[in-house]
Parts: structure tokens; sequence; C-alpha cells
């Protein structure tokens, strides 16, 4: 009844880094600050104003990248959690946003740290928490140990109403192989967030049909070229997901620099799959 209520379409604060300017960049390593930096600019906005820009265009779910917060005091994410409830969007995921649970160093310390972050997506009302499940090569050992962490943070999580989401990114997750194992091994504590633009042309696609059929979200990342939106790429992408039976929401992720402001590449992508998804009746029945 949520997803009927609320939508199918989501925007992560990525497609808006250049509006929102500066970054915080928190980290479990201690040399790392989180003093604000702007890689991307200044920015035009604040993020607690990005939810009513959200419903301005019919768009009713938001997912916000841990750096974009510029606050973690209580009383802040209170006030955006209100500004989210005014504009009836809902909070689909906290994308944290650092932390290698495969890291044969410091994986308990970034678990640990990662934990922390189970508190604030509560105290936001967010269903969800994506976290990298792990940056290093896909060995037994290192998928061995990013399933025991994960698996202590899902059971962290227990109570808390957010549930522990991982993503087909980085160096350990390559491939449906690794994906599907790391999954099975977790058993249904840990979800998928499905990203479509993360791993390579053309191998890419088959990957997709294999895993989206195992999401609850998805990063719908478009790419761009010389002349725009990637069409017959993004085409593709999105028929690996109705083949797979995906039918859960659609992030959209505008990470180009193609259009000057980036309204205008999130509103494109998502006329592109509401276009898309109006025309399935008629592929499923040629």
């Amino acid at each position: 009844m949520q997803l009927l209520q609320n939508g199918r379409f989501a925007v992560s604060t990525w497609s808006l880094h250049r509006l929102l300017g500066a970054v915080h960049a928190y980290s479990p390593d201690p040399d790392k600050s989180a003093a604000p930096k702007e890689p991307y600019g200044p920015g035009g906005a604040a993020l607690i104003d990005v939810p009513a820009m959200l419903a301005a265009r019919d768009i009713n779910r938001l997912e916000i990248c841990s750096f974009h917060l510029p606050s973690l005091d209580p009383a802040y994410l209170s006030e955006l959690s209100d500004a989210m409830t005014a504009s009836n969007v809902l909070f689909q995921t906290l994308l944290v946003e650092d932390g290698d649970p495969s890291h044969a160093g410091t994986a308990e310390r970034d678990i640990g740290w990662i934990a922390e972050w189970i508190g604030i997506a509560a105290a936001l009302g967010a269903q969800r928490m994506r976290v990298i499940a792990g940056k290093q090569k896909p060995t037994e050992e290192n998928l061995d140990r990013a399933a025991r962490q994960l698996n202590w943070l899902a059971e962290k999580a227990e109570g808390s109403g957010v549930r522990i989401v991982v993503e087909n990114w980085f160096d350990l997750l390559p491939s449906p192989v690794e994906m599907n194992w790391l999954l099975d091994r977790l058993d249904g504590k840990v979800g998928l967030n499905g990203d479509l633009g993360n791993w390579s042309a053309p191998a890419k696609y088959a990957g997709l049909a294999d895993i989206m059929r195992r999401a609850e979200i998805c990063h719908a990342k478009a790419d761009y070229n010389a002349g725009g939106l990637d069409a017959d790429d993004y085409r593709m992408c999105l028929e690996m997901c109705e083949r797979a039976g995906y039918a859960g929401p659609f992030t959209l992720i505008y990470d180009s620099t193609f259009f000057a402001d980036e309204w205008d590449g999130i509103l494109l992508q998502k006329t592109f799959i509401e276009d898309f998804l109006r025309d399935a009746p008629a592929r499923r029945t040629a």
C-alpha cells in the first residue's frame, strides 16, 4: 500500500550534489575530517528544502547520502524528518557512504561505525539503510569476512524499523556470482539495492537480469554521452529489470554534467522510465 501511496520514483541527493554544494565526509577513519568541503561548488539549496522540491515535481520518495547531512544533531534530524512529513515524502534510504566490512585490518572498526548510523536512520524515519558491502577483491576470505560483519549489522538493526541493504558496488561484488553468494549467505537478513550503472556493459545486462529478481529498490542510473542520455543502454537496463520481475521503486540517479540544471537530467530519466513502463503491456503481448 505504501508503494502505491508514494509512487515508484525516488531521488538520491547524489543527483543534486551540485545544487546542494557542501559535503561532510563522515568516516570511521580518524584521520579523515568531516569538516564541510565544496568539491562541487557552493551549492544553491539546503537539504531541508529538498522534500518540498521533490513534492513540487510529483516525486515522493527520497534517498539521502550521509555526506549531505549538515548536522547529526537530534534537533536537526527531527527538523529534517518533519520537512519530509510536511511534503508527504517517504524517506526510502539513508546511504552510508564510507566503511569497508571486507577489509582485513579495519572491518570491525568500520562495521561498528556503520552501526552508529542505524539510530540516525531511525530518527529520520528511513525505511532502509544502504551500506557498502566491501571494497576488497572478491576472495573467499574477504567475502566471508563481509558476510560475518553484515550479519552482525543486521542483528544490530533488528527492532529499529530500518532494514539493511547492500548494492552491487565496488570490487567485492563484480558479478552476480559474488552478489548472489553474499545474499544467500545472509539468508534474507540483508536486502539488495540494485544499481543499473555500477557494472560495465555488455556483461552488466545479463548480470542485472540475474540479480534484479532479488532487489527491493533500484538505483536507476543512466549513462550520458556527447549526445545526451544513452537511450539504448538505459532501455536495455530497464528491460533486464522487467525480465527479472522487478516491481519496486526507481531511484533517479543523475550523474553527469550534460545538463547544467540537475533537475533537467532527473526529470528526463523519470519521463524515460514512465514511457517504458507505459509500453510494458504492449511488449508482453507482442
